[in-house]
């Protein structure tokens, strides 16, 4: 899995001249067709386009302003991962680092560093891409991600019920009601546990 760019990848030059063609279809042929990477603030943008489009329309509110996208994807990129095709984002998710045993307000907007808890603000897929099991994958993507990392050894998140069946499939289990109170609606804390480095070591490809 692709989750950011190499450092120890080196450039390297062909000793033979090279056809020109036309560079829309030169990046058309040298975009990855399936990338996962970490987000940084340049994605921001369209960040917060898919994810105005998916909530707005349900809820009437936003999990994150573009504030808040920018400020997590400029404190900790590592803790999100975005899906792209052919160099267009698809689908994310944003997570921040939390020291509590449950999610409080403040979690919303704060990232706690160097803690053993993510905090998993958002997943969102594009309007386009629904109804693909995208979003499972990312999830699933984002877990094992997670697992491989250092000292990491749960997720959390609030959902609304409807989507508690989605995150039970997903491996998670429910911590009960959460206190996290949005424009009057109540949401269910879910945890993941994420499980020790032998065990990311041998499961996951770390």
């Amino acid at each position: 899995m692709q989750v950011s760019g190499s450092p120890f990848l080196k450039p390297f030059f062909l000793k033979t001249p090279v056809r020109v063609v036309n560079p829309l279809r030169q990046r058309r042929h040298t975009l990855p067709a399936s990338e996962f990477r970490n987000l940084t603030p340049q994605d921001a943008i369209s960040v917060f386009e898919i994810e105005r489009e998916a909530f707005v329309s349900v809820s009437g509110e936003c999990p994150l302003t573009l504030d808040e996208v920018l400020n997590f994807l400029g404190q900790c990129p590592e803790l999100s991962l975005g899906w792209f095709e052919e160099g267009q984002l698809v689908a994310f998710i944003i997570g921040s680092g939390w020291d509590k045993e449950r999610l409080s307000q403040e979690a919303m907007t704060q990232h706690v560093p160097d803690t053993p808890t993510v905090h998993i603000h958002v997943l969102s897929v594009h309007r386009h891409c629904r109804q693909q099991g995208k979003g499972s994958i990312l999830l699933w993507r984002y877990l094992q991600y997670l697992r491989c990392m250092p000292g990491l050894r749960r997720a959390l998140l609030i959902c609304e019920d409807f989507l508690v069946p989605f995150y039970l499939k997903a491996g998670f289990k429910k911590k009960g009601p959460s206190a996290i109170s949005v424009s009057n609606m109540n949401f269910q804390e879910m945890e993941y546990m994420l499980g020790g480095q032998a065990y990311a070591r041998r499961n996951s490809g770390c």
